[in-house]
Formats: structure tokens, C-alpha cells, sequence
């Protein structure tokens, strides 16, 4: 099964930018907390060393995600790392008394992979300071993650990765509820599948575990049972197998 088209989609669409960070080891953190769920524009506002993007802790932080770090862009500014981007979102779990409509990750990332014409930017904060009033308050939503009340609180890369996540279930939406997971072989086909159902009964009978003449509900709720497996071809074969070794065994003298 081949992955859809992503070129148009929000995967290119969406920049994450970072505002004043302090470590560059969340810097790496970020860039693979990105890479890890598709994404690749990382803008950094000021960040507080030089050499952020080629720092040694940022590079083992991000921990194969080299390629976001080489890609990335620092700037002077949120008005220069905003640019192209016709639509903004700040993260903070600090809520304000003047800001834009606050809105949780998954709504928001349903919101932006519905709205094909967003060029969008999540904006993160300084990791003790986050982020200032005056860029809350030029973005069209404040994100609050819902995090315990007590202690509400998230690493930088951990914010991250949460809204990276939520916008790459939204982007993919069915495909991503049907993808198999692990291995998938050939489905079998309905004829296949009804010599397996056979064959078993007719083990099941030779073995006395079912009874011919009064089965009753045994084979369709088998039937349900595997029906809700989705079966392979090579798995009808597996169970053909052993419906053909318990007839041999049947046959054998006692």
C-alpha cells in the first residue's frame, strides 16, 4: 500500500518555530519530534547561543534527524519567521487574558489539514519563559495542551512531539486508521475461506468436538470469530493444515 500524496498537504504546509530557546538540546529534540511524524520547516527566533543549529548537544539530540537541523533557518525575528505563513498558533499552557481563542491540539490539527489554503506556523516559547504577550496576541488561536492541572507543564520537544502527532493523524485521517500494522499478506478469497470452514468441521466432527447431527451455533460463531480477523491466504493454509493433521490422527488406531 503506497502512502498518499503529501506534496500539497500539511506536512509541507505546517513551520514550527522557536522563540528564544534556551538549550540546544531541545532544539535537536524538536527537530526529531518532527521528523519522527513527517514534518521538516523549523524557524528559530533568536535562540540564546550561537551555532544552534550545529551545537554538539542539539545534534545528539536529535538523533538521526540531522537533516532538520541542516534544513533549518534562524532569523531576527517572529515578523521574519512568520513570512509565507498565512495563519499562526501559540503554544502555552499559561492562559491569557488577552488572547486569541484557545483550542486544543486535535482540534487545531484538524482545522489546519481541513484548510488546504493554511500556510500555518505552531509557535513555542522560551523553555522557562514561553512566550511573550505581544506574539500571543498576533496569532489567530492560543494551543493549550490539556495536561494535569497540578503540574501542566511540558519539555519543549514533549509539546512538540504532541502537536506534531495530533496534526500527522489529522493529515492522514482514514489511511492512517487503515494502515495495517506489521506485516499484511494477501487477503483470502471467499472461496478459500469457505473450503477452510469446511475442512475444520470436518475435523471437528471426526474428533467429536462437534456433533454432525445437532451442531447447533459452533461453526457460525467460528464463522464470526474469524471474520473479524481479516484472513490471510497463508493463514486459511496454516489452519487447513492442522484441520488436515487432526483428521490423520483420527484415523490412527487408539
Amino acid at each position: 500500500m503506497n502512502l498518499p500524496e503529501i506534496n500539497t498537504s500539511l506536512f509541507t504546509r505546517l513551520r514550527f518555530i522557536l522563540v528564544e530557546t534556551s538549550r540546544s538540546g531541545n532544539i535537536g529534540a524538536v527537530a526529531r519530534a518532527m521528523k519522527t511524524m513527517g514534518f521538516s520547516d523549523l524557524v528559530l527566533v533568536n535562540p540564546r547561543f550561537a551555532d544552534a543549529l550545529c551545537d554538539p548537544e542539539a545534534v545528539a539530540f536529535a538523533s538521526g534527524a540531522q537533516d532538520i537541523l541542516a534544513g533549518a533557518r534562524i532569523v531576527g525575528s517572529i515578523a521574519e519567521a512568520l513570512e509565507g505563513c498565512n495563519y499562526a498558533a501559540a503554544v502555552s499552557a499559561r492562559l491569557r487574558e488577552f488572547s486569541p481563542p484557545v483550542t486544543a491540539p486535535r482540534a487545531i490539527a484538524a482545522q489546519l489539514a481541513a484548510g488546504t489554503e493554511l500556510h500555518a506556523a505552531v509557535i513555542f516559547g522560551n523553555e522557562r519563559f514561553g512566550l511573550p504577550n505581544e506574539i500571543v496576541e498576533q496569532c489567530n488561536v492560543l494551543i493549550n495542551i490539556p495536561a494535569n492541572p497540578e503540574y501542566s507543564s511540558l519539555n519543549l520537544s514533549q509539546a512538540a512531539q504532541v502537536i506534531a502527532y495530533e496534526c500527522r493523524v489529522a493529515a492522514l485521517g482514514d489511511f492512517q486508521a487503515a494502515s495495517p500494522v506489521g506485516f499484511q499478506g494477501d487477503a483470502a478469497s471467499l472461496a478459500q475461506v469457505d473450503g477452510m470452514y469446511g475442512h475444520l468441521q470436518e475435523a471437528l466432527v471426526a474428533i467429536d468436538f462437534l456433533d454432525a447431527d445437532n451442531p447447533k451455533k459452533l461453526m457460525p460463531r467460528l464463522k464470526r470469530l474469524f471474520s473479524r480477523t481479516g484472513l490471510e491466504t497463508e493463514e486459511v493454509n496454516i489452519l487447513r493444515g492442522i484441520a488436515r493433521h487432526i483428521l490423520v490422527m483420527a484415523k490412527k488406531p487408539r
